[in-house]
């Protein structure tokens, strides 16, 4: 059932190689392989505990892999330089799920965030990373008069926005998705995904989406690749996703509960 990944190892922005991790008995990630292009936008789909939000935070250095490669640029993001392997993160841009933003700080100091400390490829002065703040809440739609707002005066939908923000104000490589549209009304969840294309298309970089809201998969990627018991089960274009003839993949886009995932889940 695990297939191989479709793009040239060569080319690839990314390159993952047989990346295994596992807790205790529970095995996780299970020889995952995944090749994303530079100015790509992958989305990773799949259940609850398919080994998505794991293979995140192995590509952040969150988790070390047991086993197998990640590659950026072809700079060995598992073994290689320490040095080497934090400059690289620096040019990564992450919008978390829940938003994550700093509740000390006020909604401009949170965009800036990696301006001020110094984290991606530049530093720049208070005075100017407060405007590239308001730049960026302007990019999502946000006006300058909630700059020193505290986040918890906004609403669910207006940190989801302020978090993208300072996902992208350091102009990053690579930005990556954790459930990006999670617990937002259907409406605001669009609105994030129509932001979301914009950003990745404006800076040229390279996304990487964890998901399993079918209709942000089908808006916001290029490619979508699944993953199925720590495995890449299929992988194909957003347009081949809804006729993909893999089973696995037709039941989780289409929401059933018959199928071959159920099937395996009532014979444990």
């Amino acid at each position: 059932m695990t297939i191989p990944p479709s793009t040239n190892h060569a080319q690839a922005k990314i390159s993952v190689r047989g990346l295994k991790k596992s807790f205790g008995r529970k095995v996780v990630l299970d020889g995952f392989d995944l090749n994303v292009t530079k100015g790509e936008s992958m989305v990773i789909i799949g259940g609850s505990g398919s080994g998505k939000s794991v293979f995140l935070k192995c590509l952040l250095g969150l988790v070390k892999p047991d086993a197998g490669s990640i590659t950026i640029d072809g700079v060995d993001m598992v073994g290689g330089d320490r040095a080497t392997r934090e400059q690289m993160r620096r040019n990564m841009g992450m919008l978390f799920q829940g938003g994550a933003l700093f509740d000390s700080l006020t909604v401009w100091e949170n965009v800036a965030f990696a301006l001020n400390e110094g984290i991606g490829r530049r530093r720049v002065t208070r005075v100017r990373s407060r405007q590239i703040a308001i730049e960026k809440l302007r990019a999502v739609g946000l006006s300058p008069d909630i700059a020193d707002l505290a986040p918890s005066e906004l609403s669910g939908g207006m940190q989801k926005r302020v978090a993208l923000a300072r996902a992208i104000a350091p102009a990053p490589e690579i930005l990556l998705f954790d459930e990006p549209t999670t617990g937002l009304d259907p409406i605001m969840a669009d609105t994030i995904n129509d932001l979301i294309v914009s950003s990745v298309q404006t800076l040229g970089a390279t996304a990487i989406s964890i998901t399993h809201d079918m209709a942000s998969a089908r808006k916001i990627a290029t490619r979508i690749a699944m993953l199925y018991q720590g495995k890449l089960i299929w992988e194909g274009s957003a347009s081949e996703v809804d006729n993909s003839g893999n089973p696995y993949v037709d039941q989780f886009v289409n929401g059933r509960s018959e199928g071959p995932i159920q099937q395996q889940i009532r014979a444990r």
